[in-house]
């Protein structure tokens, strides 16, 4: 699975231009479903197992991550930009990043040594900062560039010691635990949604529940894990190493206790997720029509929402293996 991950986060999909990872998912998983992309985008898979339960099963990933577009361009060809998804500014300065996959520049503000007081003591807004594309004015940046474009900071893919640093491992790593899922065989039928815009509001997700209209969920995700140094136990999130993490309630939803219990009490190595704060696209799937029994299993990421994520593979194969558990037990009706 490290190599369908490594494919995944290499490419490049800030919400609202999936196309990439669409693409890539598609031709995955073509030969081992049925599937469709409906018209926001979302692909919406359906997985013949060998049984078919009374109750509909989705489980979703979301193939986008956050990044930047191009909002205007300054009079000497700096490119003003906004940030699409939450991204936190400390991981901007003086980054290099890739504009529609062909055009490199570096993300410039006001030097340090021109500040002073408590300006340098603080970081600067998103909005103070601009990319560099080595344009000489506004009409040399504007034949290369135009508004609207997206831009990722550029990162490097890598693994040592069970660990994986990437960008976009939330929630790359959830499409790549899907991906399996589908490819393999399942004793039970289920619906995948791989979907779109999760970073700027859980778009995709609520028109893909829509669409299958299923009785249960599982959300596949990358989550904060904050098991780093200065940053007391009670606060931590999550650890990386010590398996899948298993929320009982975020900023979004109120997970399905039943099903809470199921994924602790599965012998399998897992979690609490210890925060009841941010969100996922539970938060759209679990209010579709009469409501949805969602649980979320979730993949501990240090450094969330930058180019340099970590995730341990073993809490990866955790997450693969919780999920399979989930189906068997919520279709086989253990609760």
């Amino acid at each position: 699975m490290v190599d369908i991950l490594r494919q995944l986060c290499t490419l490049d999909a800030t919400s609202g231009d999936e196309t990439a990872v669409r693409n890539f998912i598609i031709n995955e998983i073509k030969y081992f479903c049925e599937l469709k992309t409906d018209n926001l985008g979302n692909i919406i898979a359906f997985k013949k197992g060998k049984k078919t339960p009374t109750r509909k099963l989705m489980i979703d990933a979301h193939m986008d991550e956050v990044g930047l577009i191009i909002s205007s361009v300054t009079d000497k060809g700096f490119l003003k930009f906004k940030t699409v998804g939450g991204i936190d500014t400390a991981v901007l300065l003086s980054r290099r990043v890739l504009i529609n996959g062909k055009t490199y520049g570096v993300i410039g503000g006001k030097p340090i040594h021109l500040t002073s007081g408590d300006e340098a003591k603080k970081l600067p807004k998103a909005d103070n900062l601009y990319i560099d594309i080595g344009a000489k004015d506004k009409e040399e940046a504007l034949k290369t560039v135009s508004l609207g474009d997206r831009a990722v900071i550029c990162s490097e893919f890598l693994s040592c010691n069970d660990k994986i640093t990437s960008k976009a491992l939330d929630d790359r790593i959830g499409c790549a635990i899907l991906i399996q899922l589908i490819k393999q065989e399942s004793e039970y039928d289920f619906y995948g949604s791989f979907s779109v815009q999760e970073e700027v509001g859980l778009r995709g997700a609520k028109v893909s529940a829509f669409s299958i209209d299923p009785d249960s969920a599982i959300i596949l995700e990358g989550t904060t894990a904050a098991d780093i140094a200065d940053v007391s136990s009670d606060k931590q999130v999550c650890a990386l190493g010590d398996g899948a993490a298993v929320s009982f309630m975020d900023g979004a939803t109120v997970y399905d206790r039943e099903y809470y219990n199921l994924a602790l009490t599965s012998g399998i190595k897992c979690q609490v997720k210890r925060a009841v704060s941010g969100g996922n696209n539970s938060g759209a799937v679990h209010l579709n029509k009469s409501g949805v029994r969602t649980v979320a299993v979730s993949v501990p990421c240090r450094y969330i929402h930058s180019a340099s994520s970590v995730a341990d593979i073993n809490d990866i194969n955790s997450a693969l293996a919780l999920a399979k558990h989930l189906i068997n037990k919520i279709c086989g009706e253990a609760v």
